[in-house]
């Protein structure tokens, strides 16, 4: 399976949206355009997208990211350095609400967590616990790289959900940033869920109060690297219910990024979601 998890925060503070293709409509908001669509399909949309260049993408991460491991920067996001963390805090408090579940240890399974950004952005939290291991399944050569220069004993890097799965059950999943550049998220998120974690957490998602999910193509802006390439937007009440259907609650949800004026009120949101008959849900939900 090919993913990608480079389009965070920064990349995605849209400042216009256009509707066009395939002669559905055309909605034009100043001049720069971030997000085109919607298509008529997937394959529509990947069609009317050029790719990445993944290699450039991964070096330019690792480089940013060593930066941060060698205390030579503070934060990174997109391959970028900021002075300043930039904290999810609802994020942080979904895995700090995991770790009390089970005693104070943490065992994060990140899909898509690249060379463990969200890792080192909240690692000065989650060392205070007694034990952690932050799991991060991710395209072979990010792999690669991961194992060589970011694994040590709590961080840990994985080729496929079946190769983690083997001798790891997280108690909590975390898919930040990555559902909507899947093919098909809804089939990984019923995979990620069956691994017996009672909690996830799914963040930086883009939805829509349509009754259905819409294609479009994703524009990253030059000044990072040249990108463009299909993400969905998720119909809200389809994907609670798809949740519901496998049996979580939402928890807690969340807005993640404010999103640009827009003839559709698209918005990012994130939730906390926690599998029904939790201990700890007792008396909250009947």
């Amino acid at each position: 399976m090919r993913f990608v998890r480079f389009l965070r925060p920064f990349i995605l503070k849209i400042s216009s949206f256009q509707l066009s293709t395939d002669g559905i409509s055309t909605i034009k908001k100043k001049s720069r355009t971030d997000i085109t669509g919607p298509f008529q399909s997937w394959r529509k949309a990947v069609q009317a997208s050029t790719g990445y260049d993944s290699d450039l993408i991964l070096e330019k991460t690792k480089n940013a990211l060593l930066k941060v491991k060698n205390r030579e920067a503070v934060y990174e996001r997109d391959s970028v350095l900021f002075n300043k963390i930039q904290y999810s805090w609802p994020l942080l408090a979904g895995l700090m609400w995991a770790a009390a579940q089970s005693e104070g240890r943490l065992n994060v399974l990140d899909f898509g967590g690249s060379l463990g950004s969200t890792y080192y952005q909240n690692k000065i939290f989650i060392d205070a616990l007694p034990e952690v291991r932050w799991n991060i399944i991710e395209q072979p050569k990010h792999v690669s790289v991961g194992r060589e220069l970011f694994e040590n004993d709590k961080l840990k890097f994985f080729s496929t959900i079946e190769e983690y799965s083997i001798e790891n059950e997280p108690n909590v999943v975390v898919m930040s940033g990555i559902l909507q550049y899947l093919e098909s998220p809804y089939e990984l998120i019923e995979r990620l869920l069956v691994l017996s974690s009672t909690c996830a957490i799914i963040d930086l998602t883009p939805f829509w109060d349509g009754d259905n999910d819409i294609t479009c193509v994703q524009t990253v802006p030059p000044c990072i690297y040249e990108a463009s390439y299909p993400l969905w937007i998720f119909s809200k009440q389809k994907f609670i219910n798809y949740l519901n259907s496998l049996n979580y609650h939402i928890l807690a949800e969340f807005e993640t990024l404010k999103a640009p004026p827009s003839d559709i009120c698209l918005y990012y949101q994130g939730l906390i979601i926690v599998r029904k008959g939790t201990e700890a849900l007792d008396g909250i939900y009947e």
